[in-house]
């Protein structure tokens, strides 16, 4: 068995707490009024956390590194049994935290894209999620998403 370690990535104080506002579903303006910054310096700042978390591009992924590398705090745990998901719910989760496009899942899954659209907007209803970024972190709570499953992808 080979063991694979990630470096830890140590975000900026503000980086950290726009990346983990956005865990929530809340949208950046959101929290840039809580944090009483500019919409833009929330910006900057989460383009500053997303080029240290491996360079991602997509908020979704930069929240799966930041939890599977602990440079933001990760959310607390819940059963993994009270939450039913389809399989093609499931092979969704990997993908968004990888921060793929609609067209890149249907592409990698073989199905149509208005199909993983339909999933993912099932995806997000099931997991009582705002939008991809929050489905991450409830991916998380849940344990359908694991360090292991982000680390994979990130070597």
């Amino acid at each position: 068995m080979t063991t694979t370690t990630v470096t830890r990535i140590i975000l900026a104080p503000r980086e950290k707490q726009v990346l983990e506002g956005l865990a929530d579903g809340s949208m950046l303006a959101a929290v840039a009024l809580r944090l009483k910054i500019r919409e833009g310096t929330a910006s900057g700042y989460l383009k500053l956390a997303k080029r240290k978390l491996y360079g991602v591009s997509e908020t979704a992924a930069a929240l799966a590194v930041g939890y599977a590398t602990e440079a933001i705090a990760r959310p607390d745990l819940l059963d993994p049994e009270s939450l039913r998901l389809t399989r093609e719910q499931h092979d969704l989760v990997p993908l968004i935290a990888q921060g793929m496009s609609s067209a890149q899942m249907a592409s990698e899954l073989k199905r149509g894209v208005e199909i993983i659209r339909r999933d993912g907007r099932e995806l997000l209803a099931s997991l009582q999620a705002r939008n991809r970024a929050h489905a991450i972190t409830r991916a998380w709570e849940h344990r359908i998403l694991t360090r292991d499953q982000v680390i994979a992808w990130l070597c």
